[in-house]
């Protein structure tokens, strides 16, 4: 058992396309559980990389996410979530904020959204083919898909879709100074506005979505009205953002790795789960580190003790490339074996979505594959503009060719 004293700088610089983070890659080689310094807030902090690691402090109780009110080393100049997200709070209050959102995320729900999802990207695909045969995905499919699907689940009138995906990208956009960091604050009470409107609609004609269930919860006293709208919030924002940017990420690795694309188009039923699986976990889908534990009491990680009081960073994208438990972590495998991949997270504070996420994917990769098979990049990848600063990387447009005949 040991402690470590020096700390490392981790300033997120921006990466080509879809490169793995050589800081990320040097902790989780040669210092896996070790003290950083970050490009915002005060002191130092840890940061875990190792799988066995990251799972262990995303899951033992005594690293806490009651992190509110400390100055803490982050990534950006502003907290993301609105103070009473499920981000800060720790069991037993986080499950029961959970639990009213839950049933909307079963496998037996996502699989009554699966027809809905494969009709809105048939209209998508129609779309596409009469704007082509050269069109931009992100623009023509992924990303309306995205934000058509998370708002049918909470209730967002179509009209209202658009301003998710405006404030997402503002407060999910790294703010390097302070007229950046006022702007994103505005975009927060922006959409903590909108949510509070929307429950207030729904209070008074409830639906079958997200929101009515919320508002029913409060009206419960199961949940007050502050959790509702940070967890509305984060559930709007992540569930755009993310799902458009590792969607668009996936087909950015089949159209320039043509033998994955081949693979996935000859087995499109077998291997798609597989498929999403493996590019989940080789993807770097986040850029930089999330939000910190602190430690209640000292606590023991890879060898390392870490003090009482600390604050603690892990990443999920280096343990998916954990070379002990995903050997040649930098192939991408559609058979690969193994424990789960942590893309997601781990622990009661995972992503309340990933089966919808996971089917999107689904259901986006193998329609766009079956029906568009001569597609190819129109561009060279090392002309595709990426985004900056983004919590998740992905591409700002991706251009795309195809024959004029398509198979139905």
């Amino acid at each position: 058992m040991s402690q470590t004293d020096d700390a490392r700088i981790y300033d997120v610089h921006d990466l080509p396309g879809l490169a793995f983070d050589p800081f990320l890659w040097e902790s989780l080689s040669n210092a896996p559980v070790s003290r950083i310094r970050l490009p915002h807030g005060t002191g130092e902090c840890w940061l875990v990389t190792r799988h066995e690691d990251v799972r262990l402090v995303t899951s033992d109780p005594r690293f806490s996410r009651d992190i509110l009110g400390r100055s803490v080393p982050k990534m950006t100049r502003h907290f993301i979530p609105l103070d009473r997200a499920v981000s800060f709070v720790d069991p037993p209050d986080h499950a029961r904020v959970r639990s009213v959102v839950a049933p909307h995320f079963t496998k037996r729900s996502i699989d009554q959204r699966r027809r809905r999802a494969h009709l809105v990207m048939e209209g998508l695909c129609r779309d596409l083919e009469a704007a082509g045969p050269r069109a931009d995905l992100v623009s023509r499919v992924i990303s309306p898909f995205a934000l058509a699907m998370i708002g049918e689940v909470i209730g967002v009138p179509a009209e209202d879709r658009p301003r998710i995906r405006d404030w997402a990208q503002t407060l999910l956009t790294r703010a390097r100074d302070d007229a950046q960091a006022l702007r994103a604050e505005d975009a927060k009470q922006a959409a903590r506005s909108y949510f509070r409107e929307l429950a207030g609609r729904r209070r008074v004609r409830p639906r079958q979505d997200v929101m009515s269930a919320m508002v029913a919860a409060v009206d419960a006293g199961r949940i007050d009205e502050e959790e509702l709208l940070a967890l509305a919030t984060l559930m709007g924002l992540n569930g755009w953002h993310a799902v458009c940017n590792n969607t668009a990420n996936m087909m950015y690795v089949l159209l320039t790795q043509p033998h994955l694309m081949e693979r996935l188009r000859g087995e499109p039923g077998d291997l798609i789960g597989p498929a999403v699986s493996e590019l989940l976990r080789w993807i770097p889908h986040k850029h930089g580190v999330g939000q910190p534990r602190i430690t209640t009491e000292a606590v023991e990680v890879g060898g390392v003790l870490i003090p009482e009081g600390e604050l603690v960073y892990v990443s999920y994208v280096a343990a998916n490339w954990d070379e002990a438990v995903y050997p040649d972590p930098g192939r991408i495998d559609f058979e690969r074996q193994g424990p789960p991949h942590l893309a997601f997270g781990f622990g009661p504070h995972s992503c309340v979505g990933p089966l919808l996420a996971r089917m999107e994917a689904e259901v986006l990769l193998s329609t766009l594959v079956g029906r568009f098979p001569s597609m190819r990049l129109a561009v060279s990848p090392e002309d595709m503009k990426w985004q900056t600063d983004v919590l998740i990387r992905g591409p700002v447009d991706l251009p795309v060719t195809w024959s004029s005949t398509t198979v139905e």
